[in-house]
Order: C-alpha cells, then structure tokens, then sequence
C-alpha cells in the first residue's frame, strides 16, 4: 500500500498572488529538514502539498517528526494512496486504519470531493464508508461532534487519499519570508523562547552572544550554543557571533556609577548588536525581554534601551510572564538546558540596588564617564567570532 503525507499550510491561503511564493519557501525548509532521510516528490494542490518519498524504504515516523519541525505546516497526515473507486476506497480504509478503529470508540467520516467528476457526492462519500466501517467494526459508534478518529477521503485528480487524525505542525509562516532579525542570545531560559517565536512569524534569525572571559567560562557558552541547535532544529541555520565583551564590562565598572551597570551595559549591547546585524542585512533586532520582570525591564528601562539603536526591537515575551515563558521552553527542548548553572555575562557586575525608573538622560550621562568607549567597541567587533549553528 502506497503511503505519502499530506501537509495543510495554514495561513498561507490567505496570502492571495503571493501566495505561489510563500509555498515555494516553505517547501524548500521541508527538503532541507528532510535532506538526510531521503528523496520527495513535492506537489501543490489548492491548500494541501502533497509529500511522497522516492523510496518505499524511507521511514515515514521520522519523516513526520521532522516536518513537525517545519514553520508554516499547521497540520499533517499520514495517508494511504488509493484509486478513485468506491470499492478500493472502502477496502483501503478498513485496512489502512484498522488499528485506529479497533482501539477508538466512536469515529465520523468527512469526504473532501476536489473532483466533481466523481459519482458521489461527499454526504454521499461519508454515508456509504460510514456504513461499511460500522459493519467491519461493529464496537464503534458515530460521533460528529467530538470522535475519537476522523476518517477523510480525499478525491483528488489522479487518486484518492484516505487518512485518519490531522498531526498538529508547527503553525506560523514559512522561515524566511519574513525578513531577518538578529537575535541577542544569553543562556537564560527567555531569549532561545524570543527567538522560536520571531522564527515561528517567517523571520530568518542571526544570533549574537556576549561573551566575558574569565567572568563567564567555556561552559557557559557551549550551553548558548546547545540551546541555538535546539532552536535551529525549528529554524534552520544560525549564523552566530560571540562578541568579547571583558573589556567593555570591566570599564562599566570603573567608570559608572554602580546603580547604572545593567542599563549601560544593555544599551552597549544593542549598539553593538545593530552595528552586527547591519552587516548581516537584518532588519530588526530581537530579545527575550519581559515588562517587569527585572529591574532592567521596567518600561523606563526599556525605553532607555530602546533609544540606543535605530532598528526597531523586538520583544515577543514581552507581555507574558515567566511560567508561559516557562512553558514554551519545555514545549522547544530547551528548559534543562536554559537552567544548567553557568553564568553569562549579564549576571556580572550586577548592581545591588539597580535603577528602576531610570531617565534617558541620566543613563547617556552614565555611558558618557565611560573613556575610548567608541574604540573598544571597534576592537571589540573586530575579534567577533563567527560560528554556524544548525
């Protein structure tokens, strides 16, 4: 029996003309996540591409795992390849879906009729299956509302496709259609959440870590690294700068007041970030940032941020608070290893009685005590080390 996956590409349907465009990027990211399981045929049909491997020796469960990956896939289906005959329809459901009818306890039937051509109606469709599954497995009963297992029939052009339940995707837009962003990555549990939810809207992600040896060690930047792969799991490649930042934090220290740091220190952050993204062709700049949740993340804090960079910020996490932040990384793989205790370079010279309800003028005039600022930061770009994440 041939088997293939029927992938439903959400809200792309509603992207009119462009849509052909927004398909075209969202099979390209299926075939680079299934690169190394084998070969697909990809066929665009209304609102459903059709996934069928090359070779019958390819294992479908981790074909769906993968494409379960995949930005902008909102469902997918396993399903059985069948003629345009009621018979064979008949017959392939009862022995494609026995074992989802043997443990269910109550189904329905929904027929899908692209072809017009074909003698029945879908009512039709879904009266006669309904009829002869009831007979072949007679402990099921119908339910319209809340079954336990949908069946649909497909009618298609050249065949007919029977499934049973929809796999929920990904959901979101295809990565990549939405412009790129670069994303500042610490080892804390909200910025690798910030970047999977810009990735989940079609942004292309670069990431930038700040880096402070020996405050910060070896092992705290693997962790940022193995957090990206699980993120790029979902994305794709992140192309990775690791700024050296000693210098910049050590004259923070020397040369501001202490209630200052963190503010300075996130302002310093950004500039750098833009002057990097720039060079990457990003348009915007994302963090993990949440209202509230610490003292640099008052809105008088934010807005001193803010006005460090030109490009617009942004903040996904920003309205939510840590338990649905919380919830996301589990849901993304990354919670344990967001909590392993190596420490990154926020968490250095962290002031004791921060400022919440800082001015932008008091906070440049902080930033200005600092000496040959401008030029640390220049040699500080120059020593960036580049690393490729997937």
């Amino acid at each position: 029996m041939k088997e293939i996956i029927l992938v439903k590409n959400g809200e792309l349907v509603l992207k009119g003309l462009n849509r052909n465009s927004f398909e075209d990027v969202l099979i390209k990211n299926m075939k680079r996540h299934l690169a190394d399981l084998g070969t697909f045929k990809f066929t665009k049909s209304q609102s459903t591409i059709m996934v069928e491997p090359d070779d019958e020796d390819v294992d479908l469960d981790d074909v769906v795992d993968a494409l379960k990956k995949v930005f902008g896939i909102a469902a997918l289906s396993r399903a059985a390849v069948c003629e345009k005959d009621m018979a064979d329809i008949i017959k392939t459901t009862k022995e494609y879906l026995e074992d989802e009818l043997l443990t269910a306890k109550t189904f329905k039937v929904e027929a899908k009729r692209s072809d017009k051509k074909f003698p029945y109606k879908s009512p039709e469709i879904c009266r006669e299956l309904g009829g002869e599954i009831l007979k072949a497995f007679n402990h099921l009963k119908v339910d319209v509302h809340n079954p336990e297992i949908t069946v649909t029939v497909e009618i298609r052009d050249k065949y007919a496709f029977v499934r049973g339940n929809n796999i929920k995707g990904a959901g979101g837009m295809p990565t990549g259609t939405s412009g790129r962003a670069a994303v500042l990555i610490s080892g804390g549990i909200d910025s690798p959440v910030a970047a999977y939810m810009m990735a989940k809207r079609g942004i292309e992600l670069i990431s930038v870590h700040f880096a402070s040896p020996p405050y910060t060690s070896e092992l705290a930047e693997m962790k940022v690294m193995d957090l990206l792969k699980k993120v790029a799991a979902y994305s794709g490649t992140i192309t990775t700068f690791v700024v050296p930042f000693t210098e910049i934090q050590e004259a923070i220290r020397d040369y501001c007041p202490e209630d200052y740091f963190t503010l300075v220190m996130r302002r310093i952050m950004m500039k750098m970030s833009q002057k990097i993204a720039e060079s990457q062709n990003c348009q915007a700049l994302i963090t993990g940032e949440s209202v509230g949740q610490v003292a640099s993340q008052t809105i008088f804090a934010l807005g001193c941020t803010d006005c460090a960079t030109t490009m617009p910020v942004f903040r996904p996490c920003i309205g939510m608070d840590k338990d649905e932040i919380i919830s996301i990384s589990r849901k993304i793989d990354t919670f344990e290893t967001s909590i392993q205790p190596y420490e990154d370079c926020c968490t250095v010279f962290t002031p004791k009685h921060p400022k919440t309800r800082p001015t932008v003028e008091d906070v440049i005039a902080a930033e200005n005590k600092i000496e040959n600022l401008d030029e640390m930061i220049e040699r500080s770009l120059k020593d960036v080390k580049r690393v490729f994440i997937k």
